[in-house]
């Protein structure tokens, strides 16, 4: 009779330990969200930002799976999947390898609009290939938290020995197709050179065939895969399905970031043209800034702002917001918000949460049309308006 006892009142106290713990946990979680690290306004609208998680490494890409589960790659070859209920997060295998060299490893993660558990998740890579790197399109599906079916679907002719200028983002146009993108891998003839994919923007269909409407598919030593080319390293790209308008954005050298109006079959100019500067002196890249039968951007950027990730911003958390651009600033730490005018031009500009001084990386837009992003420094914050 002691014995059973002693056992029970054993549980017992488990059991409250194990209470105490988890509404400790919880209470930190609670804390941590609802602890604003920046306040503000823009456009009238009150804001504020508040932390979700940290202690992630690089977080690359990230997705919404349901309105409370967010996927996220690190660059170094982690998959997580955050609960923004709980707060908990957990890592998710197995993941191939990737060579997360310079700027290469695990990049981006994304879904179709219309994702449903069991479908397809997407993501972009750097695949290592004889000590070199390529730039790949992949999916897979998730069962729990296991990764399952894992296919590289495209796997680009961009070999590299450099880390760098890899891209890569990844934009459905909820017709059957998605878009990605595929940087210079740090050689500027790349981005003119159409028998190769870096320095583009391709188009394939969800299974990573080429598409029959696609503009060089009958055209001999052109890659099929090729949408557009010109470019030096699109690290955003948008799809607007309202008005069908592709949006990207690139880096510039020294100077000279772009936000492109992205179109079939057309050149974008890099390196022949750019309103950068060569790193070793003030002097300008290719032959200026303007050239025939080469795209201009609809917004350049003098000095950098280095960006990452891009978003058409559609929620009604920030009505004036709705048919924003905003992108995420590596190297001037802020979000960049673009104003476009209804024939697509960009009519004003604000930057925002630069007090955080931090490194933004990733984007993503909630059901509730909260903005989530990412930073080098390993946390993901939600931007919501303020009570």
């Amino acid at each position: 009779m002691d014995k059973k006892i002693g056992l029970t009142m054993k549980t017992v106290y488990r059991i409250v330990i194990l209470l105490i713990c988890s509404l400790l946990y919880f209470a930190s979680v609670s804390q941590l969200s609802a602890a604003p690290v920046a306040t503000s306004r823009s456009e009238g609208m009150p804001y504020r930002v508040v932390k979700v998680a940290e202690g992630l490494g690089i977080p690359w890409g990230m997705a919404f799976l349901s309105p409370t589960e967010l996927i996220i790659t690190e660059r170094q070859g982690n998959v997580r999947l955050l609960d923004l209920q709980s707060g908990a997060l957990v890592n998710m295998k197995p993941v191939p390898p990737v060579k997360a060299v310079g700027q290469g490893g695990l990049m981006d993660v994304a879904v179709p609009h219309n994702y449903r558990p069991g479908d397809w998740i997407y993501f972009t890579y750097s695949k290592p290939a004889n000590h070199k790197g390529v730039t790949v399109l992949a999916r897979a599906k998730r069962n729990g938290y296991r990764i399952e079916e894992w296919q590289d679907i495209v796997v680009t002719r961009s070999d590299t020995n450099t880390g760098r200028h890899y891209g890569s983002r990844i934009a459905f146009d909820g017709r059957g197709h998605l878009f990605f993108t595929v940087g210079d891998r740090g050689k500027r003839a790349n981005g003119q050179d159409l028998t190769i994919h870096a320095g583009s923007i391709l188009r394939v269909k969800l299974d990573g065939t080429v598409p029959t409407d696609n503009p060089f598919l009958d055209k001999k030593g052109v890659l099929p895969e090729i949408w557009s080319y010109g470019h030096r390293n699109p690290q955003g790209i948008s799809f607007d399905k309202l008005t069908g308008r592709l949006w990207a954005i690139e880096h510039g050298p020294r100077g000279g970031d772009e936000i492109n109006l992205i179109e079939k079959g057309l050149n974008y100019g890099w390196p022949v043209i750019s309103y950068g500067k060569e790193y070793w002196g003030p002097v300008s890249v290719g032959e200026g800034t303007q050239k025939p039968g080469m795209e201009q951007p609809i917004k350049y950027y003098v000095p950098s702002i280095a960006p990452s990730s891009l978003l058409l911003y559609s929620g009604k958390a920030f009505p004036q917001w709705r048919g924003s651009l905003i992108s995420g600033s590596l190297k001037l730490t802020h979000l960049n918000r673009i104003t476009l005018g209804n024939d697509g031009r960009a009519i004003a500009e604000e930057r925002l949460l630069g007090e955080l001084k931090q490194r933004i990386r990733a984007l993503a837009e909630s059901p509730e049309g909260w903005i989530y992003f990412s930073t080098d420094s390993g946390v993901i914050f939600r931007l919501m308006p303020s009570k």
